[in-house]
């Protein structure tokens, strides 16, 4: 009778503790750190962060492979009130992300008072059926004692396996994250390539580096109003060409992205070319248009280029 629990090869391989391997999704309210989580447990890069509400819009996949195991991680757009077809679609991929997920990481933003979002979020992610860990972020901004009333409303009725204080902007805490992950994964095979660190062509990365720049340089309405698009990404030797498009929503937006003389732009595009370069690890010609497209974050044409962007590597 063929075995129904048959042990992982790499199990095999190894004779020692089972191979692990799962998928985590990172969920909470927007700003609560879980793309700078992502990152800093990664051995690179993979997701933008910047200090503005809503930079995470898509589902981002970083993987991160060790001897152990793979945990393949889902950073996810903050869980927010939508006005706009774009935000509808942001936080439905956090629902998605949340059913799929083996584990669950709720961020919880302790510099910021405890409120209804709050407890919506953790009455939300209790229902999941999957294991889930409650991270205590940016506890560099806070008083201990602060902690303790915080950490007792999240332990009360048990819906979390694990609660742990953390600063992901310092690396303070994280390592426990990381072991209480790797406790709490379940025994499989390599879901990814171990040499892949994300699954996203280098196109969309492109694109998310370039708005990761504009967040930077914009403020008001501007950061929300935005949108990247990359039209041609040609490879050539020692050379990598970029041509794309910053969408905006109105006349007087572009004007202000422009900014007197182009200087805005330029300096966008300049830091966003040697993002790139150093990402890449090539020379980047790195060319950046303006447009307006009215009402872009309710307009479905766009949208559906957005969202199929992050694992679309064949777009014109």
């Amino acid at each position: 009778m063929k075995d129904p629990h048959p042990l992982p090869l790499f199990q095999e391989e190894r004779g020692e503790e089972p191979y692990k391997a799962g998928t985590v999704a990172l969920v909470g309210r927007p700003n609560a750190g879980k793309s700078t989580l992502m990152n800093r447990l990664l051995p690179e890069k993979v997701a933008i962060v910047s200090d503005k509400p809503q930079t995470t819009r898509q589902r981002i996949v970083g993987i991160l492979s060790e001897a152990r195991g793979q945990i393949v991680f889902y950073d996810t757009p903050g869980v927010h009130r939508p006005q706009h077809g774009m935000n509808r679609r942001m936080v439905k991929t956090a629902q998605v992300a949340l059913t799929e997920a083996d584990l669950v990481v709720l961020l919880v933003d302790v510099s910021q008072k405890p409120g209804s979002g709050d407890a919506f979020m953790r009455e939300w992610v209790g229902q999941s059926a999957a294991r889930k860990v409650v991270v205590l972020n940016k506890i560099d901004l806070v008083a201990k004692p602060t902690l303790l009333p915080r950490i007792a409303a999240y332990a009360d009725g048990g819906a979390f396996d694990e609660i742990i204080p953390v600063s992901a902007a310092t690396g303070d805490g994280v390592e426990r994250v990381l072991a209480a992950l790797w406790k709490l994964l379940p025994a499989g095979e390599p879901i990814y390539d171990p040499e892949l660190v994300t699954i996203h062509p280098e196109r969309f990365l492109a694109a998310e580096r370039i708005r990761e720049k504009v967040l930077e340089h914009t403020r008001e309405e501007l950061p929300f109003a935005t949108a990247v698009l990359v039209d041609q990404y040609e490879e050539l030797p020692q050379l990598v060409r970029i041509h794309a498009s910053v969408i905006v929503e109105r006349d007087g937006q572009k004007q202000i992205l422009i900014g007197r003389g182009g200087r805005q732009i330029k300096a966008i595009g300049t830091a966003a070319r040697r993002d790139l370069e150093e990402y890449l690890g090539e020379k980047v010609f790195l060319d950046l248009n303006v447009r307006v497209e009215s009402h872009w974050r309710d307009n479905r044409r766009i949208l559906s280029d957005l969202d199929r962007a992050p694992f679309d590597v064949t777009l014109p």
